[in-house]
């Protein structure tokens, strides 16, 4: 699958999740720092802020970070597609459910966080 593709199957898989996509430009006073993106929770809705200047790689990478915070076993995946978020996973990431993934995303406690900003 090619990398335009590959997006457009991450991004469809997101909205399937309720979450909302954003590209933008992310401004740093370091010109040298380049921030990707992530998964953000902003008033009880999540969000991937994701950094247009970001490669579509990099891209691919953000969404895919972000959806391995959700049960993907709810949903029926393309099987590319299950390939791509299998190959491209966090292995740090070992938390089973959606509840629980949520809960590790919200440790603020004010129901505004955001994670994987890299």
């Amino acid at each position: 699958m090619d990398e335009s593709t590959a997006i457009d199957r991450v991004e469809e898989l997101a909205e399937e999740f309720g979450i909302q996509i954003r590209y933008e430009a992310i401004n740093l006073d370091e010109e040298l720092t380049h921030i990707t993106g992530g998964l953000c929770q902003l008033r009880g809705k999540y969000l991937i802020i994701i950094n247009s200047r970001s490669t579509m790689r990099e891209r691919i990478q953000a969404l895919v970070e972000a959806l391995n915070h959700f049960d993907l076993d709810q949903v029926y995946i393309r099987p590319a597609v299950r390939k791509l978020l299998d190959r491209e996973a966090d292995p740090s990431i070992t938390l089973n459910t959606t509840e629980e993934k949520h809960s590790r995303l919200n440790e603020s406690g004010d129901g505004e966080s955001c994670r994987g900003f890299k």
